[in-house]
């Protein structure tokens, strides 16, 4: 038999007990880790779980404030914002977006184009904000929805305020309009006070006064269930609501001035002289800024973009138009002003005016001229030939200082975006831009506000508006007063920026010529004559495109769009001016006959409102 194994046990014991004690161990180290772990947890970093634990049921929520309201001169209403229903999808909290709103177009009509927006918003938001896919509901389209609402998580019907124009098409390019804001803008705003806001001014008024009319987003604290549903609020800071702004703009002349314009397209711009105020701004044709505010559709942007009468284009401050015979009035004055010609030298004008030693002619508007003619007819009767020779013995150099003191060729500054500054030519910008010398010949055009000479509708409104107060430059403005929430009002500073002293005969007697324009026998507005004020104006006409030596304008046989401009500047009454005009009539031919009688309309409902 094999002999059998004696246990050792004392080896056993030790075993055990080295193994036990190397369990314990173990068991002691985990045990401390736990410790350790629940104190880092419970202890150490019990605010920073706190504050996660309360995360998962307190949200944040930005509180959008009202957008300011905009009213005209008289309190009538030109932007508010009107309630309506939006519906909203917040990506982060909905499983499948593409298939939910599938889902939704079988309760509601969604578009493409709605789809569409939706798509681009989503690319410019984060994944927990809330995003619109459609505004303006109908009370029925809320109501299936309300009903429908357990079937889709993420999405919410929100009451909200959408900008409105009453005026729509009467003041879409002075007021412009809000619009979503795009990426280029979140560059360039403050993205925490634009929280829970889809908009910002995109132009005009809107734009220029954004963060007066904005105001400051407020904030509320609010419990939510494991859904996302709120239950209650916990803490709320009001949002602070814009400033609404009261404008100079008199909604009456606006209107006027819209309809006088009738079939034909231009601008008018008419100042307030003793304030600067902007009485009336028109640009013809406009277009409906309703239409922007929850997204034009592709098809009707593209008709207003294609338009041939480009209806989104503000002539008013961007249209840049020669100024033809307007000017005539303000290079007199330099004439007398440097001493090249006294007020009633004469000059012959056979119809034509030749340069020493040329043969060119450069024609008069009556092809058999006006014989003998002084500075009181040359304005009256808007004598080209003696401006072409005023102007040769003034020089460009002399006209480009005296014209700029006048704001010709440079923005009015006025508080809109996107004005144009004009074009008031000179030996400079010729060298620089065209690489040329300057001509004696472009002096001469400059003279009668051809060639390069541009100017824009408010330009002219202002310079006339300086002559009118003798050379007292109160630079436009459109805001009047700006009213604050908490009820205090500040009122538009006024900015003067006056000519130098020139002589006191000089401002008269250009005046007294530009009266007889009005009032003058051979007045080129004499059609517009007014017993109860008088009238200071001129007349002015501008060539669409150029005619060569040989031919003759006729009017009946040139195309409509290719028909000179009608023009025609004025202030009123002129013992004591109160409102300068300007008109632009673009094809409409004779300022007298076309431009005229616009300004009339509205001089005579600024001036004679109390007797009708």
């Amino acid at each position: 038999m094999p002999q059998s194994s004696i246990k050792d046990h004392l080896y056993e014991s030790q075993l055990f007990l080295s193994r036990a004690i190397v369990s314990g161990i173990l068991v002691i180290m985990v045990l401390l880790l736990l410790a350790g772990r629940m104190f880092y947890l419970q202890v150490a970093s019990h605010d920073h779980f706190t504050t996660l634990s309360k995360d998962n049921r307190v949200k944040l929520q930005p509180l959008p404030p009202t957008r300011g309201l905009i009213y005209d001169r008289n309190g009538l209403i030109l932007a508010q914002n009107l309630p309506a229903y939006s519906l909203e999808i917040t990506p982060e909290k909905t499983p499948d977006v593409d298939a939910t709103i599938q889902a939704l177009r079988q309760i509601i009509t969604i578009t493409d184009e709605h789809i569409q927006r939706f798509q681009q918003l989503r690319t410019q938001h984060r994944r927990f904000d809330s995003i619109p896919l459609r505004v303006r509901l109908q009370d029925d389209e809320v109501a299936r929805l309300s009903v429908n609402r357990h079937r889709f998580p993420g999405v919410d019907v929100k009451a909200t305020l959408l900008r409105d124009y009453p005026q729509a098409m009467q003041t879409a390019h002075l007021l412009g309009y809000v619009g979503r804001i795009n990426e280029r803008e979140l560059d360039i705003i403050d993205i925490s006070n634009y929280s829970g806001t889809s908009y910002i001014g995109k132009n005009g008024v809107e734009k220029s006064y954004e963060s007066l009319l904005h105001g400051q987003v407020g904030l509320q604290q609010v419990e939510v269930n494991a859904k996302g549903r709120v239950l209650r609020v916990l803490e709320n800071r009001s949002p602070k609501p814009g400033d609404n702004l009261h404008l100079f703009l008199d909604m009456d002349l606006q209107r006027i001035a819209l309809e006088a314009m009738g079939e034909f397209n231009g601008a008018v711009a008419a100042i307030e002289i003793k304030s600067g105020g902007v009485l009336a701004l028109v640009s013809k044709p406009g277009y409906n800024p309703n239409l922007f505010v929850e997204g034009i559709s592709t098809e009707a942007y593209a008709e207003l973009k294609n338009s041939i009468d480009k209806p989104l284009f503000n002539r008013a401050i961007r249209g840049q138009y020669p100024p033809g015979s307007t000017v005539k009035p303000f290079i007199g004055l330099a004439g007398l002003e440097y001493g090249v010609v006294g007020y009633h030298q004469e000059t012959y004008c056979p119809g034509y005016y030749q340069l020493p030693g040329k043969e060119h002619k450069y024609r008069d508007w009556k092809k058999w001229g006006h014989a003998e003619v002084g500075m009181k007819k040359a304005i009256v009767e808007s004598c080209d030939v003696y401006y072409y020779e005023l102007a040769r013995t003034l020089g460009i150099d002399r006209l480009h200082e005296f014209l700029q003191g006048f704001g010709f060729g440079q923005p009015t500054r006025v508080d809109l975006t996107g004005e144009l500054s004009g074009l008031l030519p000179s030996r400079e910008w010729k060298r620089e831009r065209r690489r040329e010398p300057w001509y004696p010949g472009e002096t001469l055009i400059v003279g009668i506000g051809q060639g390069y000479f541009l100017s824009t509708p408010l330009q002219l409104a202002a310079a006339t508006a300086t002559l009118a107060n003798q050379g007292h430059h109160i630079r436009p403005r459109v805001v009047s007063l700006i009213e604050k929430r908490d009820g205090t009002t500040q009122k538009s500073p006024k900015i003067i920026d006056d000519l130098k002293q020139l002589d006191p005969i000089h401002w008269t007697q250009v005046i007294d010529a530009m009266t007889q324009v009005v009032e003058g026998l051979r007045g080129t507005a004499r059609s517009i004559r007014s017993e109860n004020y008088r009238i200071a104006g001129k007349t002015g006409t501008a060539q669409v495109f150029s005619i060569k030596q040989d031919e003759e304008y006729d009017e009946e046989t040139v195309a409509k769009r290719r028909r000179d401009h009608a023009l025609f500047i004025a202030f009123a009454p002129v013992e004591d001016p109160q409102i300068a005009v300007a008109v632009v009539v673009e094809n409409g031919g004779h300022g007298g006959a076309v431009a005229a009688p616009i300004a009339q309309k509205i001089m005579d409902r600024f001036l004679l409102r109390d007797d009708t």
